[in-house]
């Protein structure tokens, strides 16, 4: 019987044995079928998204790129033809592409540093327990939610020369007779500057305003009590705590606002006399008015280049900031 037991045991360990790895392979293709059947599942529910990004977004922007090596014009009777890179060596000598250049990069700084700093005081002042501050927040947001078209047609309104409220104000004050503010070489880019900061201030401030909110008012109460001051507890306590959206939102405002179009295209056209030609409007005109698809394709090329570098600098600077923290 002894014998018989052992024999029995050994058996059916050497089953086990044999069945062991069998039944652990069969459970590790089910695990490997079961997450594969869950990424296809994924898939499936991100295709109706992705699908409209790949023609509206990627399909563009790759035949974009290639017709800047091309020498494609308006016409139905014109051939088109592959030039390399000879777009980008006519792009190097045009001085006025460059102009374009710095004044858009003058736009996007005039517009991102004054609209941040004001959308941080008006989402301290939302964030601040005062009364009816749920219609301040409601007021607040109104030019967010206004059409870029609209906004310039209003202040095309407020600057209107004869009858717009900004000149009867100057002569209702005695400051003189007033100008004519988009017209004029010297005031033409600093009052769209201004609608511009108008226009984008309350989308900062509301993401201000949620970094804000969810910074715990124990470390305020706290610094209170330690005797800090209203900007020590600012300096120590709130800005490290929004810094994140901070640099989230200021690099994405300068991006969108380095790619104006309509706001400035509804006040000023680019002018007067080029003062106002954004990049984006510049190669609006070579594309549209001048019919020179693959100049402005190359145009387009070159600034999809250096924002993508600025999103690089901010990505490698978030990656930094994550591993310090």
């Amino acid at each position: 019987m002894e014998g018989y037991e052992f024999v029995t045991t050994a058996t059916a360990t050497a089953r086990s044995g044999r069945q062991g790895p069998e039944s652990g392979g069969r459970s590790s293709r089910g695990r490997k079928d079961r997450i594969r059947g869950r990424d296809g599942g994924a898939w499936f529910l991100v295709l109706p998204a992705l699908i409209p990004i790949l023609i509206l977004s990627v399909g563009p922007l790759l035949y974009g790129i290639a017709l800047a090596f091309t020498d494609a014009q308006s016409g139905r009777t014109r051939s088109t033809g592959w030039t390399g890179l000879l777009n980008f060596q006519d792009l190097l000598h045009d001085g006025l592409f460059w102009d374009s250049f710095r004044i858009g990069l003058f736009w996007a700084v005039g517009v991102t540093v004054p609209q941040f700093v004001l959308a941080l005081g008006l989402a301290l002042l939302l964030n601040a327990n005062l009364r009816m501050r749920w219609l301040a927040r409601a007021l607040a947001i109104i030019p967010w939610a206004m059409p870029e078209v609209v906004v310039g047609i209003m202040w095309r309104l407020v600057y209107n020369p004869d009858a717009g409220i900004l000149n009867e104000t100057v002569r209702d004050l005695g400051l003189g007779d007033g100008r004519d503010w988009l017209t004029g070489l010297a005031t033409a880019l600093p009052a769209v500057i201004v609608v511009g900061i108008w226009a984008g201030m309350p989308q900062t401030a509301v993401a201000l305003l949620a970094g804000l909110q969810n910074t715990p008012h124990e470390l305020h109460e706290a610094a209170a009590l330690d005797g800090a001051g209203a900007w020590r507890r600012f300096r120590t306590v709130t800005w490290p705590a929004i810094r994140p959206v901070a640099l989230a939102i200021s690099a994405l405002n300068f991006i969108w606002n380095f790619n104006s179009f309509a706001l400035v295209y509804v006040l000023t056209s680019g002018g007067p006399g080029g003062r106002t030609r954004l990049p984006m409007l510049f190669a609006y005109e070579e594309a549209f008015r001048y019919g020179q698809f693959g100049y402005a394709a190359a145009m387009g090329c070159v600034m999809v280049a250096v924002i993508s570098v600025l999103l690089a600098f901010y990505l490698v600077g978030r990656l930094r900031g994550g591993e310090d923290a």
